[in-house]
């Protein structure tokens, strides 16, 4: 059904929303739409509304320019480096701009920190600025965190994050196939004693590639025993440096790793040269994302592809989808991705 428009708190003299449709012969969220000048309306339509306005005596003296219409904001967690140049993020980042930046939006970045008063922040400040939120982050926003949000009263869409109990709009990489798609790359070389280089419980992409990862092993009845699937340690410029340590030191070191991500793998194959090893002639390193960087390491990292441009950009799609009245919007839409094979894998049969 149509969604309702919103309320009319104009002088009587102004024509209602319902009779400029009526004339310019276009829906009244349409309407509602061009007078406040929001994004997302063809010229030719616009125009037609106009005009249909104008003859019907619409007083455009008393529109006032109304920055919120225009203004989405981008949330996300201010991390160790900054934002746009991490290496997963950045790219989302990105993308959700030129989006933003085509639908005729401007955006607001917030990065909050990680003390509990960063997040209270984020209402403050951008209560009333902005026409819709984005929140890209996973693992960090709980349930009281997005009731927070919701009192913004702005539409909201998650990015790599789904929280239970709340039917808000999720862009999510296809995470469980990118771990289950890596696992069983490893398993048609012939891989058998095969490590994962797990990442943190509170983020559930990584999750649900830990998940894709063992469902593949359990296919062939392969057990990956605990000790070959270490928790992340101390953070360290190298995700993953001491995880493979850790795996290096046990007295049967595996013939190849999957890295839950290649930041991880990053960290991983820094600890395998040290140690003297090679790759992939001592051990494989298969790993997930295809940040750019993963073409130029020694070797090339083979890897699962996550579209991470294109999670921005369905993230603002959404988004504006959402400002623009529609609720027929899926609380999951899913990014796929492919295998790309390069030089840190070898066949061992």
């Amino acid at each position: 059904s149509e969604p309702k428009p919103p309320l009319d708190l104009r002088v009587s003299k102004q024509p209602s929303l319902r009779d400029i449709a009526k004339v310019s012969k276009v829906s009244v969220s349409t309407v509602s739409m061009v007078l406040n000048e929001r994004p997302g309306i063809s010229p030719k339509t616009r125009d037609r509304v106009r005009q249909a306005a104008t003859k019907l005596g619409y007083d455009w003296t008393a529109q006032k320019v109304n920055s919120r219409a225009v203004t989405v904001g981008l949330v996300i967690e201010q991390g160790s480096m900054p934002v746009l140049l991490d290496i997963f993020y950045g790219n989302v980042i990105r993308g959700f701009q030129s989006e933003a930046q085509r639908l005729g939006y401007q955006v607001l970045l917030h990065m909050y920190g990680r003390e509990p008063e960063g997040f209270e922040a984020v209402h403050s400040e951008l209560s009333g600025q902005v026409r819709g939120l984005v929140i890209a982050n996973d693992g960090d926003i709980t349930p009281e965190m997005v009731v927070q949000l919701e009192a913004t009263d702005a539409p909201l869409v998650l990015i790599e994050n789904h929280v239970e109990g709340h039917h808000l709009p999720s862009v999510l990489g296809d995470n469980f196939t990118a771990g289950y798609s890596v696992m069983r790359h490893l398993l048609s070389l012939g891989h058998r004693e095969i490590a994962i280089l797990r990442g943190p419980d509170k983020y559930s992409s990584l999750v649900d590639r830990l998940r894709g990862c063992l469902s593949a092993a359990a296919e062939v009845d392969l057990h990956i025993p605990k000790q070959y699937i270490p928790y992340p340690k101390a953070a360290h410029p190298q995700k993953g440096y001491f995880q493979m340590k850790e795996v290096l030191a046990l007295p049967q070191r595996p013939t190849a790793v999957v890295a839950i991500s290649d930041k991880t793998a990053f960290g991983a194959m820094s600890a395998i040269t040290e140690a003297g090893l090679g790759i992939p002639e001592d051990i494989s390193v298969i790993g997930i994302d295809n940040v750019v960087e993963s073409a130029y390491t020694h070797p090339p990292l083979t890897t699962f592809h996550i579209p991470k441009r294109d999670m921005g950009i369905l993230a603002m799609r959404i988004l504006h989808r959402l400002i623009s009245g529609d609720q027929e919007i899926p609380v999951k839409s899913v990014v796929y991705g492919d295998l790309l094979v390069r030089e840190s894998c070898r066949c061992i049969t």
